[in-house]
């Protein structure tokens, strides 16, 4: 969608402004952030890399990436921008180093938004902001410069799932594609993998909201690439932990059959899952097989393959 500039500004000012009592995740940890006060999720400089202005994100990378979804990627790669921090402690988290362990760099806001346009000008098919809640309001700081210059690709908000609906309000007519995570639905397992029991609440609150925002995902072009809507991710864990049957049972019920859900079959234990022997080891091809029976029963058929070689899993 384009952006109106207008509204972004509006935006930006009100995201902006509420980093003086940050509640912009549902931890609401009330830290004044512009007087560079920390909180959980290290947005200030929680990992003794120094302190930094307040208008500089914490970043771990950025460019054409090629692993994403292939509606994500095309052929000039899905431009992908990486910050460190998180809201969620996963256990096994595979980016443990990025998300937890301080890995990255402190660049000012003015940079983020060349960089938007250094990705733009290098042929990618959308910006992909990866686990950006916690810099949503350098983000939209960051698109104004940017949209002033030029920019124009497909925002993809690449997140854990742990949102707040009144972030993802502000985020209204600015992201075109929502790509959250569907982790967990029991909140004791969330509690005990993530530190976030009321994850299953937030996230289902989170993904009603961008359903109705954007609506199912839309593609465009020979190659198929994804233009607009919501594409949720859920991730297999052994032993059913993610709580599979009740999270297709929600996408396919109170957002819709049509929704896009990638089923991932690429848990491997990493950081310290092995501390929960159920995470110590990879999911099965018969967990895998169940996953994806169950989001047929319900009637869910984007986005997932139907069978598949399970050769790579052990």
């Amino acid at each position: 969608m384009r952006i109106d500039l207008d509204i972004l500004r509006q935006r930006a000012d009100i995201a902006w402004e509420s980093l003086r009592a940050c509640a912009l995740c549902p931890r609401k940890c009330g830290v004044d952030r512009l007087v560079g006060e920390i909180g959980y999720c290290g947005g200030n400089g929680r990992w003794g890399q120094g302190e930094a202005e307040p208008e500089c994100v914490y970043l771990s990378s950025a460019g054409p990436h090629f692993g994403e979804e292939t509606c994500l990627v095309g052929r000039g790669g899905s431009g992908t921008v990486f910050f460190s921090g998180c809201n969620l402690s996963c256990m096994f988290c595979q980016n443990a180093e990025i998300s937890q362990g301080g890995e990255g760099m402190w660049v000012p806001i003015s940079r983020l938004a060349s960089i938007f346009l250094s990705l733009q000008n290098r042929g990618c098919h959308n910006l992909n902001i990866v686990t950006p809640t916690h810099f949503v309001s350098h983000l939209l700081r960051a698109l104004v410069a940017a949209t002033e210059n030029g920019f124009r690709l497909p925002l993809v908000y690449n997140c854990g799932g742990y949102e707040s609906v009144e972030t993802i309000q502000l985020l209204d007519g600015i992201v075109d594609i929502y790509m959250p995570d569907f982790k967990y639905t029991d909140p004791r397992i969330a509690e005990e993998l993530s530190d976030a029991p009321d994850y299953p609440q937030h996230a289902k609150a989170a993904l009603r909201a961008m359903h109705r925002q954007v609506g199912n995902l839309q593609t465009d072009g020979p190659a198929g690439t994804a233009t607009q809507g919501v594409l949720v991710r859920h991730l297999v864990l052994p032993e059913n932990l993610a709580g599979t049957e009740e999270a297709m049972r929600f996408i396919a019920e109170e957002l819709s059959t049509e929704t896009y859900v990638n089923i991932m079959d690429q848990y491997r234990p990493c950081h310290h899952a092995r501390q929960r022997p159920a995470l110590s080891r990879s999911i099965t091809a018969e967990e895998y097989q169940a996953a994806v029976d169950t989001a047929i029963r319900y009637g869910l058929h984007r986005g997932f393959p139907k069978k598949r070689s399970y050769s790579a899993l052990w």
